[in-house]
């Protein structure tokens, strides 16, 4: 999820969220509970539109992360290699597009 992927820890860059990466894992966490959540209404046979009322919630709290990780990403990773130009630079916005597709695709 960094700005360097597929490259050893101890050569990656600085990642987006490396100064608040607690933060990252307690609402990645917050979300896990959700979906745990929802598995225990399905198991206690939860009237359906009350699971698809936190399906939904769930979804948007997704959806809020990875925007979230997105902007990060833009205004650090992204930013810091079209100020160096070259390659890069070029690869990273091509990145950061394909991920926008794939956001607005789903």
């Amino acid at each position: 999820m960094g700005c360097r992927p597929r490259v050893p820890a101890e050569e990656r860059a600085m990642v987006s969220y490396t100064n608040n990466k607690d933060d990252v894992l307690k609402r990645l966490r917050r979300i896990e509970g959700q979906i745990r959540g929802l598995q225990r209404m399905v198991e206690s046979d939860t009237y359906c539109i009350d699971i698809l009322t936190q399906v939904s919630a769930s979804t948007r709290a997704l959806q809020s992360f990875a925007l979230q990780l997105l902007e990060e990403h833009l205004a650090h990773c992204v930013s810091r290699a079209v100020a160096e130009g070259g390659d890069e630079a070029t690869l990273k916005l091509k990145e950061a597009n394909d991920a926008i597709a794939r956001l607005v695709r789903s």
